[in-house]
């Protein structure tokens, strides 16, 4: 019966209903006792959605595993917005700075195909013109595009 679940809850406000009741209910672990360690581990992505790995064993033992949030809640969370723009292209809902870029970047970088701070910084920036969210004041595909002509060279050197 040891099995596997994953879910997405919002960091620290993890509870015995949906979607982890649901899924915990048949299993041998004690709900609360995984709702109490997920809140606790989850507690530094305040409402963020988070996904969370559980791993049970039939003896009703448990391990949790927390991932990074999706990039769009780091931004969401970083520029301090909640929904996205219904016209991306036209309609900016919030601007980032290449430092706050370089911010979410790094705590995204495990989860990136990208090699280096500059190409996850790229990636994000990818995600903040389907969000609307400019960089720098300017829109995130020209941002990218400076970021490989070398104007950002030095902030997104690596440490």
């Amino acid at each position: 019966m040891a099995g596997t679940i994953e879910v997405l809850v919002a960091g620290g406000e993890a509870d015995p209903g949906p979607p982890l009741g649901p899924e915990l209910g048949p299993t041998p672990v004690d709900v609360q006792a995984v709702v109490q360690e997920i809140n606790e581990e989850t507690d530094a992505f305040d409402g963020m959605e988070v996904p969370v790995t559980i791993e049970y064993e039939d003896d009703g033992s448990f391990t949790i595993e927390v991932g990074v949030p999706p990039t769009a809640e780091l931004i969401k969370d970083e520029a301090g917005f909640d929904t996205g723009s219904g016209k991306p292209q036209e309609d900016f809902v919030a601007d980032l700075s290449a430092d706050q870029l370089r911010k979410i970047a790094e705590q995204k970088s495990s989860d990136l195909l990208a090699y280096d701070t500059k190409n996850a910084a790229k990636e994000v920036a990818g995600t903040c013109v389907s969000l609307g969210v400019t960089i720098e004041g300017e829109d995130a595909r020209t941002f990218k595009e400076r970021i490989d002509a070398g104007d950002y060279d030095e902030q997104f050197a690596e440490a």
